[in-house]
């Protein structure tokens, strides 16, 4: 699997990144590729990414869904003179764009995303899932009931988890990222309601692994056609929500052979060119790592690479232009951390007796890089909180607020609509 290699561009400057949509992730590529001299812009729906002083210029638009998303990105490239810019997808949606529209972007861009016929082996939970049986990773076990009598019927034990298969579109399922249920009336009630947001085929339902953000490992790792050339292995000591993590709090290097091995067979085995981040979780059951998640694109936390010698965003960068670059693997100790939710998460760890005052404040005592913060960079750290709040009240919530009166509709029957309309 190889991304196709733009022709070469002759100009002065060295040709600039264009960065569509995500929030941290997309603010470290800004940052790494800033500090290096090297131009970037941005396409986004968040705000946050635009007020880094790193990012030359930058665009709204209505996401990648939109009908008009690959015309107004066009316009904006050919406003600006990106022809040759490397494009970095900020998030799945806009890595699932790049890559349904691999042949129209590949002519203009150099593009770090693969084409949807080799993505969607990552990005679809349930195809990835079957992959890695395939190739002998371990796995939580999972069930594939097609219709909802099978889910009635079906033999497991609770608890369980249902997750998105694809995290292309926003609804209240695919920002939750995972539903545990704990028996068969919440089972029911969850299959229903994941359905009508996503249809049979998009849930992937599994059993539920005990632990936190405190059992979760992963391989971050730029490749070069099946070689690793950036690598790290990483534990998410903390995450919020304390179960099921939207996102990462305390992110902190560690050795593990073990996710190391299973994350290099993964990648290897689909010869994949790209950045990529590959989530296991440690299984206290029988002492295994179980594969979870491969996100084929930048992750929240990638900046934590660049504090270990594994500048993940410009490395991608260099092997776009073509540049032969000697592998470089993370040696020394460091941490990511997100400080406003982190100090949420690590509360309630505290309150539950899972983790002491001290042992939280030793923690900071590596090497740090900050989510949003930054000395020479200060601006999206002082904004990250208010925006925070303002996205969660004019985009979470409405979606949110939508999807419920959704399956209140389809739960009512045309007697029950009637009634409330007359009411």
């Amino acid at each position: 699997m190889t991304l196709p290699k733009h022709q070469a561009i002759e100009r002065r400057d060295p040709p600039g990144a264009l960065v569509l949509g995500g929030a941290h992730g997309s603010l470290a590529i800004a940052r790494s590729l800033g500090r290096h001299g090297i131009p970037v812009h941005l396409v986004t729906d968040h705000r946050l990414v635009t007020l880094s002083r790193y990012v030359r210029r930058h665009a709204f638009w209505n996401g990648p869904a939109h009908p008009d998303a690959l015309g107004s990105l066009l316009k904006f490239s050919q406003r600006h003179s990106l022809d040759g810019a490397v494009l970095f997808a900020g998030g799945d949606a806009e890595a699932s764009f790049i890559a349904q529209n691999h042949d129209a972007l590949s002519s203009i861009f150099r593009l770090t995303t693969l084409p949807w016929a080799q993505l969607r082996w990552m990005s679809d939970k349930s195809l990835m899932l079957a992959h890695a049986a395939k190739i002998g990773i371990d796995a939580p076990r999972c069930y594939r009931p097609r219709r909802r009598g099978e889910v009635e019927q079906l033999d497991c034990r609770f608890p369980l988890v249902l997750k998105p298969a694809l995290r292309t579109q926003e609804n209240a399922f695919t920002l939750a990222k995972a539903w545990r249920v704990d028996d068969r009336a919440a089972l029911l009630a969850r299959y229903d309601q994941a359905v009508a947001l996503v249809g049979r085929d998009g849930i992937v339902m599994q059993e539920f692994i005990p632990g936190g953000g405190e059992a979760q490992f992963s391989y971050a790792a730029v490749f070069d056609r099946g070689m690793p050339v950036a690598t790290l292995v990483a534990r998410r000591a903390r995450q919020y929500p304390v179960e099921f993590g939207y996102t990462s709090t305390f992110v902190e290097t560690v050795d593990c052979a073990a996710v190391e091995a299973a994350g290099h067979r993964y990648l290897a085995s689909l010869d994949y060119t790209g950045l990529a981040e590959v989530e296991f979780k440690f299984d206290p059951r029988d002492q295994r790592y179980k594969i979870l998640d491969v996100n084929a694109r930048i992750w929240t936390w990638c900046a934590l690479g660049d504090r270990v010698g594994t500048d993940f965003p410009h490395v991608q960068w260099r092997l776009a232009l073509g540049e032969t670059i000697a592998p470089v693997r993370a040696e020394r100790p460091a941490a990511w951390v997100h400080a406003s939710r982190d100090l949420v998460a690590a509360a309630r760890h505290m309150l539950a007796g899972r983790l002491s005052p001290m042992a939280w404040l030793q923690g900071f005592r590596k090497p740090l890089v900050f989510a949003a913060f930054a000395l020479d960079d200060p601006l999206p750290g002082f904004m990250e909180l208010p925006l925070a709040l303002w996205r969660g009240v004019t985009h979470r919530v409405p979606i949110l607020l939508r999807d419920f009166w959704r399956r209140t509709r389809v739960r009512a029957t045309p007697e029950e609509r009637k009634r409330r309309r007359a009411h």
